[in-house]
């Protein structure tokens, strides 16, 4: 079954609402971030802010002050962009409680096209001192990830989509910060991925076994903190590595493995990502193809080796 993390997130809040610190804050986009299923729920600790991301930031850090645990959200173009100033030094710097969840990240946003999708928010949020940043691979994973953040006392960017993604995850699945799992094991390389290209990183997996190729299937849901021991352990393991994100190979998953790597094991790595440029209008399964964001191009990236 395909949801989106994004309606995840709108029924984890739901199920936080019974939590009376929680309170919500949104940038006049309530029914596409899925924050309108908390305000249905609790109307008196919703904010609609209206346009005006740095305002909410800035509101979400007054209210941690005062011993709430606020949810910001609005697509990930204006959290990560827009109001980047407030989360670095509203929230960040004096390391408030504050949860910026980011939805419409990367390129399946769609028709919206290039302006509004955020292929860069990974390396923003990576780069700011005391944030922690989750990026979850399916809806079981982004509820439990939503949860874990609310338990955290500090600074938390999760990024969201707007697509369906397949399930990857059954009701045992446990998320742990700073964790990434492995799921599927291989002699041959290790394919390190995030968000949605996590099952087509699998699907990848399936059609090298085809051929003869084993490879380890690795998730990173947090990716700040990396978890280093994991990366390591299967870059040793293999001798290579291959990184799928639906971001820039600028500054995103791809870029901490590799200097996770330089510094500590020199591996061989090829990143599949976006190249060093922005998004354009098309339908989501057209850009991740255009962008070679597929199982066939990871597979395909693998052989390269």
């Amino acid at each position: 079954m395909s949801i989106a993390t994004r309606e995840a997130y709108g029924q984890a809040l739901v199920e936080l609402s019974k939590n009376p610190k929680v309170v919500v804050l949104d940038a006049d986009l309530a029914k596409a971030t899925k924050t309108i299923d908390f305000k249905k729920a609790c109307p008196e600790r919703f904010f609609d802010m209206g346009i005006s991301e740095q305002d909410m930031i800035g509101t979400a850090a007054g209210l941690a002050t005062c011993g709430k645990i606020p949810f910001a959200s609005t697509f990930a173009i204006f959290a990560a962009g827009r109001a980047f100033e407030q989360i670095r030094n509203s929230v960040a710097y004096p390391k408030l409680n504050v949860k910026i969840a980011a939805t419409h990240a990367g390129v399946t946003v769609g028709e919206d096209g290039g302006s509004h999708q955020a292929v860069e928010d990974i390396s923003l949020m990576r780069s700011i001192p005391n944030m922690v940043v989750l990026n979850p691979a399916d809806a079981i994973e982004a509820k439990q990830a939503i949860s874990f953040a609310a338990e955290y006392y500090g600074p938390v960017y999760i990024r969201l989509g707007r697509a369906a993604t397949p399930a990857i995850h059954d009701e045992s699945y446990k998320f742990e910060m700073g964790k990434g799992e492995v799921l599927r094991e291989g002699k041959d390389v290790a394919i390190i991925a995030t968000g949605i290209m996590v099952a087509k990183a699998l699907e990848a997996a399936d059609q090298l076994k085809a051929e003869g190729i084993e490879a380890t299937v690795v998730n990173i849901g947090t990716i700040k903190p990396l978890d280093k021991e994991l990366v390591l352990k299967v870059a040793k393991a293999t001798g290579k590595v291959v990184t799928a994100e639906e971001h820039s190979v600028v500054g995103g998953l791809g870029s901490a493995v590799c200097e996770l790597l330089a510094q500590e094991h020199p591996t061989k790595v090829r990143m599949i990502g976006i190249n060093d440029c922005f998004g354009s209008s098309g339908k989501p399964a057209e850009l991740l193809a255009c962008h070679s964001l597929t199982a066939e191009c990871i597979a395909g990236t693998v052989k390269s080796f």
